[in-house]
């Protein structure tokens, strides 16, 4: 896409989280690849994350910027060099992560105003709600960055002002979510993965994420047109805003040395946990990488490499995968989707019961396991999924009857219609070229109404 005049410059800033920081990773190359500027927001511990996939082409490197951002997790009550979720002691320390990152706001202020060239947007994590206000005052379009799907997203808006479906009295009873082309059913228990804990301060929280997406420019998907059309349509109107769906972002790795997933090692450093990481058919790149960073050796005694392994995205889209088991995380979920596999579902927490639906309702590609209730509400031996049931999912995902048959063309056209979404004249190319062109014309409204104040 030809840019006329002067090269815009988009703000990434992801939740320090490995599950949102890919993604805008990839985002920052599709960027790059169009000829736009783009600085990435971080903390010092995370940058490295960063840095080899803006190095490795020296024809996108030029266009992606790390800006280190200290994490004042000491102040939040966290402990020193807590910067990333997977680092936290325990799950009930999320909320003093959020207060953390809402305490560089004034930093960012000051770092951005003295940014060169200056910022065109900010594209930043939905959990970042005080973000809308900060590009307000710098006269920037503000873009929340949602890391699922706008099923899951239209599904838990319709249930979050649904009065009937907030006085049902059972966690376990199945209700129909109204107003959909589809007929999906959920449970309350389902909903409340989604929420951590319903606490005052949660609820207050979720108030502010609403509030700000509402203020904002638009909306950001990692999601793709033919994937879920009538519902990217709903969201929006439900919404009332903006929604640009560009994905699948991972597509934008085009080299298998890409999809290596060295971040993978880091983020098991990271995690000061002991570990055990099983490689296998290691490329060059990756041994160089291992040797030059002397990655066993800082690990010594803590963890333990294997050689054995391969990565998640190259295993897919190997010919002889008949199945994916997932927990229905949205990354995961676009990865079987793009390698054209049928799916059997396995959801533990968050929206990915949502996603599950998509996966076995909407697009049909999908088998479920059988499980009814969140991670984080495991109580009882009772709850637990049953070896009998596993069995009985992969055999009916592994069919060979009509149906099985009928699932696996399914998969493989959703498939060949995401990788088309990335091409040149696809959906999601068309998307990008949209959202960029949409915010330097909204950028220029809000400098000029500026001038004329």
């Amino acid at each position: 896409m030809a840019i006329k005049g002067k090269q815009p410059h988009f703000i990434l800033f992801p939740l320090m989280a490995q599950g949102h920081m890919i993604p805008i990773m990839d985002i920052a190359t599709m960027l790059s690849e169009r000829g736009v500027a783009s600085t990435i927001l971080t903390t010092p511990h995370n940058a490295a994350r960063f840095h080899r996939r803006s190095t490795q082409s020296s024809s996108l490197s030029n266009n992606i910027h790390i800006l280190n951002i200290e994490f004042p997790c000491v102040e939040a009550g966290l402990p020193r060099g807590c910067e990333n979720l997977d680092m936290l002691p325990s799950s009930d320390d999320v909320m003093k992560f959020f207060k953390a990152a809402a305490m560089m706001k004034d930093h960012i202020e000051h770092l951005l105003r003295r940014l060169k060239p200056s910022p065109t947007c900010l594209i930043s994590d939905m959990w970042f709600p005080w973000t809308t206000d900060l590009a307000l005052k710098l006269r920037i379009p503000r873009l929340v960055f949602y890391g699922t799907s706008c099923f899951s997203l239209l599904c838990m808006h319709i249930l979050g002002i649904s009065d009937d479906f907030h006085a049902m009295a059972s966690d376990s009873d199945y209700f129909v979510v109204p107003g959909l082309p589809d007929r999906i059913e959920v449970t309350k228990a389902h909903f409340k993965a989604t929420f951590d804990q319903l606490t005052p301060e949660w609820t207050r929280m979720w108030d502010e994420l609403r509030e700000a997406e509402a203020n904002a420019f638009g909306t950001v998907s990692n999601s793709f047109d033919e994937l879920e059309t009538h519902y990217i349509e709903g969201y929006r109107k439900a919404k009332g805003n903006n929604v640009w769906c560009i994905g699948p972002v991972s597509l934008c790795n085009k080299e298998d040395s890409d999809k290596a997933l060295m971040e993978l090692g880091l983020g098991l450093e990271a995690s000061k946990k002991p570990f055990i990481w099983v490689i296998r058919n290691a490329s060059d790149e990756l041994q160089t990488w291992l040797l030059e960073e002397k990655f066993r050796e800082r690990n010594n005694g803590r963890g333990l490499l294997i050689h054995g392994w391969s990565p998640q995205v190259l295993i897919l889209s190997h010919r002889s995968i008949g199945g994916f088991l997932t927990h229905c995380g949205w990354n995961s979920t676009l990865e079987g989707i793009t390698a054209g596999v049928p799916m059997m579902t396995w959801p533990l927490s968050a929206e990915q019961f949502f996603n599950e639906r998509l996966i076995v309702n909407v697009i049909k590609v999908g088998v479920r396991v059988g499980v009814e209730v969140p991670a984080m509400f495991l109580e009882r031996e009772n709850d637990v999924v049953k070896s009998e049931e596993i069995r009985r999912g992969v055999e009916v995902l592994m069919d060979e009857g009509e149906e099985g048959r009928e699932r696996r063309e399914r998969a493989r056209e959703m498939g060949e219609m995401a990788k088309r979404a990335v091409e040149e004249g696809g959906s999601s190319h068309r998307n990008m070229a949209a959202l960029i062109q949409d915010v330097v014309v909204q950028q220029s409204m809000l400098a000029d109404d500026q001038e004329n104040a």
